[in-house]
């Protein structure tokens, strides 16, 4: 008799995690936006990262789990991925409105859903995102146009994007939430010399520091450690296709904190994307056990 409760909570706890850890990073996407005058988007990132793996160390204590040398490999290949996300992703953020940007960026986690759709009826989520993501990117003569560098970035930030969900699914299933502290350790390694490179000594600004650890818990230490639970709970293309929500908070997010507003087409973009979600979701319950990607 309690099969069916049991089953719908566990139906909606993954989700309700996706959802807040969505609404987390794009808020800490704008407030992150305030420091690129001072450290620039390379600048932004190391910091951001250099803070979220301190937290996250100290909190999940990643040490304690033991690997191999096959369990490493995809820790690392996570990590780095997690860390070109972020990079390519703040790169963009200096041309690009926020919600433009994630959408462009979301082309990853949409072809992870492509490949591995199995059922004619996800292809019908799919498509209303793809057109979602058509109306949210502005063209014709009335149109602001894009920088097709920092589209570039956004595009980039989508293919490590597919690498982290697949990936940090695999290693998500071996270490659990651990695997989340130390991506971002490894993240941080890997893109730290590069905004130290070009920020300098700008980085030891005395007033960056609270807006820097807010950048942190907002965009990396949360919402990372909530979509790595997640992610070992649903399959692969349910994680993916349930991801095409986050243009739509990335437009809020730019709207309420960045004043960038949006046009009627884009929208009728957001209410087609928050239904395709919506509709993965209710049909995620006869999907499989999550995906593990395999060797």
């Amino acid at each position: 008799m309690n099969d069916q409760p049991r089953s719908l909570a566990s139906t909606l706890f993954p989700v309700g995690l996706l959802l807040i850890a969505m609404a987390s990073i794009q808020s800490g996407a704008s407030l992150a936006k305030s420091m690129f005058p001072i450290v620039g988007a390379q600048g932004t990132t190391a910091l951001r990262l250099v803070f979220a793996s301190i937290i996250m160390l100290l909190l999940l204590k990643p040490w304690r789990a033991k690997f191999t040398a096959k369990t490493l490999r995809s820790v690392l290949v996570y990590g780095m991925a997690l860390g070109g996300m972020n990079f390519l992703f703040y790169m963009s953020l200096r041309s690009v409105p926020l919600g433009i940007a994630v959408a462009l960026e979301f082309t990853g986690p949409l072809a992870v859903a492509l490949y591995a759709s199995r059922k004619a009826l996800d292809f019908v989520w799919i498509a209303l995102a793809i057109i979602g993501l058509l109306l949210l990117i502005p063209t014709g003569a009335t149109e602001t146009p894009i920088d097709l560098v920092g589209a570039g970035y956004a595009l980039g930030a989508g293919v490590c994007w597919a690498l982290y969900i697949l990936f940090g699914q695999k290693a998500g299933a071996e270490h659990g939430v651990q695997t989340a502290a130390l991506g971002v350790l490894i993240a941080a390694l890997f893109v730290a010399p590069i905004g130290i490179v070009h920020a300098g000594t700008a980085l030891l600004t005395p007033a960056l520091i609270p807006v820097a650890l807010g950048v942190a818990i907002l965009s990396t230490a949360l919402p990372y450690s909530l979509e790595m639970v997640a992610l070992t709970r649903i399959p692969a293309r349910t994680f993916g296709t349930l991801m095409s929500i986050e243009p739509a908070f990335g437009a809020l997010s730019g709207l309420l904190f960045l004043h960038e507003y949006l046009s009627l087409a884009q929208w009728t973009a957001i209410a087609c994307i928050i239904f395709a979600s919506v509709g993965a979701t209710m049909t995620m319950r006869r999907e499989s056990k999550p995906l593990v990607a395999a060797d």
